[in-house]
């Protein structure tokens, strides 16, 4: 779930390009204040008249109002009205023009920093995980190291690991390490990843973290070689990972069945495994990730008081269960769409599984960034989950961006993580 040519707002190579301009250039609105969105279309950057259509909804929500607009000079200016609550107004837009339709869309907030959390904490939360970690550490950690050639560099050594959690998971991950680094001298950073079956991503295109001196493990969560064929990642993903909700629904109805244990457990084993290594300064730890990865990372932070830094993207899985409050936003995976899952058994289970939950016991810094026209991991609930934590916080706000982040970005996180080493 990173950076893909068909999530970004201005399409590439298109001869046709939307521009909205909300009336506050911060896109943000009191509650209660008007807020209207000047639209522009071009076609070879020239201005094209026509008819746009607009609906307007609630962020992620069905749309309650329409209608439609002229072009003048390529030019028109939308309505949008209010919220009486803090939240989202999704503005979605459509043209047909040469026989094709074109679509865009634009959020604007009104009162984010007052948006809270509709999942609650669970009176056990903090019990429940420490003894899961207590008893998962009754295994001592295990895990096999081979070379991995094909990603070392004269920078770097590469190794692929796979690693036991429990005697029942492993994970897998590549293992990055700066050439000839010294002992104790090296800050650690975890990686893990977005959602999907799939394997570890172009694992050089972080490279520069051990190239500044960074030990990263870069991990996938299903115990599946990421040196498999691509066209095996696709059928496992065909067959256990389709519109039901796919592992992210597997066990949903108990906590202790949820698939999502073993992998929440993952995160604290790999922070085990890091630390051990003899390269390790013995001081930072660091979790980065982007979408389920950022969420992840929040959960590696809240469990795990060892992290020292943490860098978030749009994290999903945050107030999965909102959807059951009418007229509230919830998180990816959105589970309000598969007909029967998402009720008061299952939202028991997932406030143990909650990003908020975790996020109310993060301590350490953390670096967040995030768009408002996001679809996968909306506005809504990154708003939720930054206005829970208090921690030290950073924050990068990306208005126009949806579901991806710009290799300018998620370099600069890196830098982030390097300013704030103990």
């Amino acid at each position: 779930m990173q950076l893909a040519i068909h999530a970004e707002n201005y399409p590439y190579r298109s001869d046709y390009l939307w521009v909205t301009r909300p009336n506050h250039a911060d896109w943000l609105y009191d509650v209660g204040e008007k807020a209207v969105v000047d639209v522009e279309f071009y076609k070879y950057g020239m201005p094209v008249d026509g008819v746009v259509d607009y609906k307007l909804a609630d962020d992620m929500l069905a749309p309650d109002d329409e209608g439609s607009v002229k072009l003048k000079d390529g030019k028109c200016r939308i309505v949008v009205g209010t919220r009486r609550v803090p939240g989202f107004r999704d503005v979605r837009l459509s043209l047909t023009i040469d026989g094709h339709t074109y679509r865009h869309h634009v959020k604007i907030g009104f009162a984010p920093d007052k948006i809270r959390p509709y999942t609650k904490e669970p009176s056990d939360f903090v019990s429940y995980w420490r003894m899961a970690i207590a008893d998962m550490r009754k295994k001592a950690l295990k895990y096999t190291c081979e070379p991995a050639d094909e990603y070392t560099t004269d920078k770097m050594d590469c190794r692929l690991l796979k690693i036991d959690i429990d005697g029942a998971h492993t994970m897998y991950g590549y293992l990055f390490v700066p050439k000839n680094a010294k002992p104790a001298s090296c800050p650690v950073v975890l990686c893990p990843p977005g959602a999907g079956i799939k394997t570890i991503k172009e694992p050089l295109r972080h490279k520069y973290y051990a190239e500044n001196g960074f030990v990263r493990l870069e991990i996938e969560i299903h115990g599946l070689d990421p040196r498999l064929p691509q066209t095996a990642f696709e059928e496992m993903s065909r067959a256990f990972n389709g519109r039901d909700g796919g592992y992210l629904a597997f066990g949903i109805d108990s906590r202790e069945r949820y698939y999502m244990r073993h992998v929440y457990l993952g995160l604290v084993r790999c922070i085990d495994l890091l630390t051990s290594l003899p390269e390790w300064d013995g001081r930072n730890v660091a979790v980065q990730g982007g979408s389920q990865g950022g969420a992840l990372a929040l959960v590696a932070a809240g469990l795990d008081e060892r992290v020292t830094q943490c860098v978030v993207n749009h994290p999903a899985l945050s107030d999965m269960a909102a959807y059951l409050e009418p007229g509230r936003t919830g998180g990816y995976p959105h589970f309000c769409r598969i007909a029967g899952l998402l009720d008061s058994r299952t939202a028991t289970t997932l406030a143990y599984y909650d990003v908020v939950n975790f996020s109310r016991h993060v301590k350490a810094p953390v670096y967040m960034t995030w768009g408002y026209n996001d679809d996968v991991c909306p506005p809504t609930t990154s708003y939720t989950v930054w206005n829970t934590l208090t921690c030290p916080k950073d924050s990068l706000i990306t208005p126009i961006n949806e579901h991806w982040t710009s290799d300018n970005t998620e370099y600069g996180q890196m830098l982030w993580i390097k300013e704030h080493l103990k």
